[in-house]
């Protein structure tokens, strides 16, 4: 699987003549509004306040990649996050694209240790949050 997280590495991979089985953005970048993409594929909407991964968010992303569903997530709020339940959630040897600001694009190759590692992260945030 490949996914992508956040409007301007969306924006490019498609431009560079690929397509992302998931794409996640919330319309910003840079926390900027931006034009709407434009997907190819079925789009769907979740919240997810900044800072936070929600249940709702999570479901979404679980159901896309279970079911291998072509997908546009829109984020109201903030998809920043959402790279760990991808990571937590996504097959062994699926990639992820994601923007790092004022860097570039970061490019994971999932493996066993990449999802426990983002599994354990989500834990310790979560415990934080109690």
């Amino acid at each position: 699987m490949f996914a992508t997280v956040g409007d301007y590495v969306t924006q490019h991979i498609i431009e560079a003549g690929m397509h992302p089985d998931i794409a996640v953005i919330d319309h910003r970048i840079m926390r900027e509004e931006v034009e709407p993409l434009e997907f190819q594929r079925g789009k769907k909407y979740v919240k997810n306040p900044p800072g936070s991964i929600t249940i709702e968010a999570q479901e979404m992303l679980h159901e896309a990649i279970t079911f291998n569903r072509k997908l546009g997530v829109v984020v109201e709020g903030e998809e920043d996050l959402l790279v760990l339940p991808l990571m937590a959630m996504m097959p062994t040897g699926s990639v992820i694209v994601y923007g790092q600001p004022r860097e570039g694009m970061v490019v994971v190759t999932l493996t066993e240790e990449r999802r426990r590692w983002a599994k354990n992260f989500m834990t310790m945030m979560e415990e934080k949050g109690n």
